[in-house]
């Protein structure tokens, strides 16, 4: 194999034949075999400079911890064996020197009754300043994309013989035949909407009998779904996006596998999985693991239990286990060239676990982001896990970013309520309030939906100006705005949540599809008209440090309005969301602090300018007060 990161070749499972030498001079023989590898390379000049490998080699001619293991290398060394309750598995742990060069190491087995096993290894050297890498953050928006529906660049990937499930596009829970190679087809359209960063529902391998289209449902962690693509074809999709200045989101799940998973007939360990291969649910009880008059019992059914029956629950507790989930992690990042990683179920995985994953993962790579999704309306317990917030226990996190569940449901709530002193756009106003317990607010994923619920349309009564109020404010609050593949074009659902209808085709993904979202042919004039004022405001906070950089200024909402602004020492941006179906006057005299020419004792003479960033209208600031449109965000550049 070649030495070059560039040029591995990575295949599904990176299954290594293994040549047998007879060590005898009676005769000399070659048999064929396979032990598979994982991870199926590495790297040197890592930060840890110790990996942990997993041979599995059911199809030796002996168990596996019957032969000896040793290294031919330069630079490296075998710093310990582990052979655990499962014969035929060993966990090889290799160390390598900081000076060593990428090179094809060899390990070799022998048995004392059997032929020698020849084992090559790949260690490449990693791109330049790859440590260094940038991770996605406030300046980016992330379009979050399900491949199965979003464009079918090769049919000929539909169905795949060792896949059980093939295409069936009239299914609202099958696959509908979407890939990588879709999502190469579609990255001018992306960059040019504004977006610039991906992040996909898993692509790794779901050889489930059904519902694979997901991605949820891991049975290969080092490769890529065939009806996707490969290996090889991801890492090009990440290159030709990073091109175009979008980067790439890697979806991993800790807490899970597929049922179909080979470990669920083959474990390492009898302690691999919890609970064995018997289903028992966990309870969804976040709460447990913060509750201070809880008990031990509640929190264990909470992170032990499977998440459903077709995802057994993988334990963390394990030590190769968790060691392999975190180079699991950080073999993606390096091979593919990654922007960060977005956690499923972030808190159902072991709490300690946890911990040293992501400060391994970080330890790797300073500058990288990761998001974990903790699905609570609670600031308290969705900033437990960010690094840097205040806690009521001693844990250690070291987690960049969580998605902002409790302000997604603010947003909604906020936009159809009746304005009083407790709802409306009060929902709003009180969850960033609370942003005093997160570490690193402005570090938040902000969002109106995602892949597990109902589409923002169906949640705003389909109506498009509520559609656009949301984008906008989504565009112009703290944190990273993501957006849902279809939303730029008002795509919406039945509202009842079904995950298949709400992860519908995106329009002109398909050949014959009458609807073309990509080219703008046959969308409605409403379509086309969000499309077209979310293509200008991604592409405005691009260019809008106040925005993608800024401090929040919120004042409280009165009368259905409610105004905030951005700020660097440079430049100061207003927003204001008027949710009144009428037009509404504003007194700009209560914004005094931002707006300190209102204070004429300071300084008489001089004028403040409000600039409409979108129609360019001027309105230059006097004690007349503000006409706002109704149903309306409008912004202001401050001049």
């Amino acid at each position: 194999m070649s030495h070059c990161v560039n040029r591995l070749i990575p295949s599904l499972a990176l299954l290594l034949s293994v040549l047998f030498v007879d060590t005898s001079a009676a005769q000399t023989q070659s048999i064929a075999s396979d032990v598979k590898i994982e991870p199926p390379s590495w790297w040197v000049g890592m930060a840890n400079s110790q990996v942990e490998l997993m041979l599995e080699g059911s199809q030796l001619p002996h168990p596996l911890n019957q032969y000896n293991i040793q290294l031919i290398a330069q630079d490296v060394s075998i710093a310990h064996v582990v052979h655990p309750a499962n014969p035929n598995y060993a966990f090889v742990t290799l160390t390598i020197n900081p000076k060593a060069a990428a090179q094809t190491i060899e390990l070799r087995l022998t048995h004392p009754n059997s032929l020698a096993v020849k084992l090559e290894y790949t260690l490449a050297e990693r791109r330049e300043q790859s440590a260094q890498r940038e991770g996605f953050s406030t300046k980016d928006v992330i379009y979050l994309i399900t491949p199965d529906r979003f464009a079918n660049g090769d049919p000929s990937n539909d169905v795949v013989e060792t896949m059980q499930e093939g295409v069936n596009r009239a299914y609202k829970g099958g696959r509908h035949g979407g890939d990588i190679q879709g999502m190469i087809n579609a990255l001018d359209y992306i960059s040019d909407m504004g977006f610039t960063q991906v992040w996909t529902m898993p692509l790794l391998e779901n050889a489930m009998q059904r519902y694979s289209y997901h991605g949820y449902s891991t049975t290969d962690y080092f490769a890529i779904d065939p009806r996707f693509g490969s290996n090889e074809l991801y890492k090009a999709f990440s290159a030709q996006a990073k091109a175009k200045g979008v980067g790439v989101i890697k979806d991993v799940i800790l807490n899970h596998i597929g049922s179909a998973h080979p470990w669920m007939s083959n474990m390492p360990s009898p302690d691999w999985i919890n609970h064995g291969t018997e289903f028992t649910p966990t309870t969804h009880t976040r709460e447990a693991l913060h509750d201070p008059h809880g008990v031990q019992g509640d929190i264990d059914e909470f992170a032990t239990g499977w998440f459903v029956d077709t995802m057994p629950d993988l334990n963390q507790q394990n030590p190769h286990l968790a060691q392999y989930l975190i180079q699991h992690a950080i073999w993606w990042i390096e091979y593919a060239d990654l922007s960060g990683l977005r956690v499923d179920t972030y808190s159902y995985s072991d709490k300690t676990f946890l911990s040293h994953w992501t400060q391994a993962v970080m330890a790797e790579y300073p500058n990288l982001n990761i998001v974990g999704e903790e699905w609570s309306v609670n600031p308290s317990i969705t900033a437990y896990w960010q690094r840097g917030s205040q806690r009521h226990d001693d844990y250690q996190s070291a987690l960049p970013s969580v998605m902002d569940f409790p302000l997604q449901v603010a947003l909604s709530q906020a936009l159809l309520q009746e304005d009083t002193w407790a709802t409306g756009l009060r929902k709003i106003y009180t969850v960033l309030a609370a942003d005093f317990v997160y570490g690193d607010p402005y570090n938040l994923v902000v969002f109106g939906d995602n892949h597990d619920m109902n589409r923002i349309m169906p949640q705003l009564n389909n109506d498009p100006a509520l559609l656009l109020m949301a984008q906008q404010f989504l565009l112009t609050t703290r944190g990273i705005p993501q957006i849902f593949y279809g939303t730029e074009i008002g795509m919406t659902d039945s509202g009842k949540g079904d995950h298949g209808l709400l992860r519908a085709d995106f329009p002109g993904g398909w050949a014959g599809d009458s609807v073309n979202g990509f080219t703008g042919v046959g969308l409605s004039l409403m379509q086309r008209d969000i499309q077209q004022q979310l293509r200008w405001w991604l592409n405005w906070r691009k260019q809008t440090p106040a925005v993608t950089h800024g401090k929040l200024t919120q004042y409280y909402p009165k009368a259905g309005i409610y105004v905030y602004f951005r700020t660097t020492e440079t430049q100061t941006i207003m927003v204001v969301l008027n949710k009144n179906t009428q037009e509404s006057e504003l007194d700009l005299s209560r914004f005094k602090q931002m707006l300190p020419t209102l204070d004429h004792s300071d300084a008489p003479s001089a004028t403040t300018t409000l600039v409409d960033v979108y129609t360019q209208n001027h309105h230059v600031i006097t004690d007349d007060p503000l006409y706002l449109k109704p149903k309306s965000v409008t912004v202001y550049e401050v001049q």
